[in-house]
């Protein structure tokens, strides 16, 4: 096992090679589209959003504070930002999470030649833990992203916010898509965290990466399936379950 992010960066482009594989690619399709309708529609509301900020914002400053309307922008951009980004992904993930759990499936069986034992639960239950799961998610990502929402506006600690934001995002993406091929073996959500953090600057490396594909347009429709395809081969090949490393097939 290679724990370093620049492995964990290589397993992007990984997964890019592997949703086009024989008896994965069809796993692919659903969480495509559901990234491009929930992407576009955030755009859309953010736009509209921005707009009436800037209306409102400026008539209301006064005169001597006029020079601070940069700085403003910018504390505004980088938040906005910020927001839009991690409830893009967040809202995706919660929608897409029952076929993000097939397709992690699909990548591992390709990948090791294995099916994942079948877990005995209906579809309509692993739908709703998987929705479940998500939750659970969203709910650790407010307790950490709130103190630093509020770090964003003391001076000077408000410098480091970014890189702040970056390790944060970076972790928490990793969490997310990793989720999926660890859940597919019956991990909660406390043992996924603690098995990524195992191996902390492998995760943040795949998760930096994922980040910064992110933000390159048209490719972000593509994220999701990617780094959960991404995240499946990071799993297999460097985050044993048990002890035991799968064999790869060839």
């Amino acid at each position: 096992m290679i724990s370093n992010p620049f492995t964990g960066a290589a397993y992007l482009a990984r997964g890019l090679s592997l949703i086009n594989k024989p008896g994965v690619r069809r796993f692919v399709i659903v969480p495509l589209l559901i990234n491009v309708l929930i992407f576009t529609g955030l755009i859309w509301l953010f736009a509209d959003q921005f707009g009436q900020f800037v209306d409102w914002l400026t008539p209301s400053l006064p005169d001597w504070l006029m020079w601070l309307t940069w700085l403003l922008w910018l504390v505004f951009g980088i938040l906005a930002f910020a927001l839009l980004f991690f409830g893009f992904t967040l809202v995706a993930n919660l929608v897409g999470a029952p076929f993000n759990s097939y397709l992690a499936a699909a990548v591992e069986q390709y990948l090791t030649g294995q099916p994942i034992a079948d877990s005995g639960k209906s579809m309509g239950k692993e739908i709703l833990e998987s929705i479940t799961g998500e939750l659970k998610k969203l709910l650790y990502y407010l307790l950490w992203a709130i103190p630093l929402f509020i770090i964003s506006f003391i001076p000077v600690v408000n410098l480091l916010s970014p890189v702040l934001w970056g390790i944060f995002g970076a972790w928490m993406l990793s969490l997310e898509y990793t989720d999926y091929p660890l859940g597919n073996h019956g991990l909660t959500f406390p043992a996924i965290r603690k098995k990524i953090a195992e191996q902390r600057m492998l995760s943040l490396g795949f998760g930096g990466a994922v980040m910064l594909a992110t933000l390159i347009p048209l490719f972000n429709f593509l994220i999701m399936p990617i780094a959960v395809a991404g995240a499946t081969a990071m799993r297999v090949e460097q985050m044993p379950i048990n002890g035991n490393t799968p064999q790869i097939s060839t």
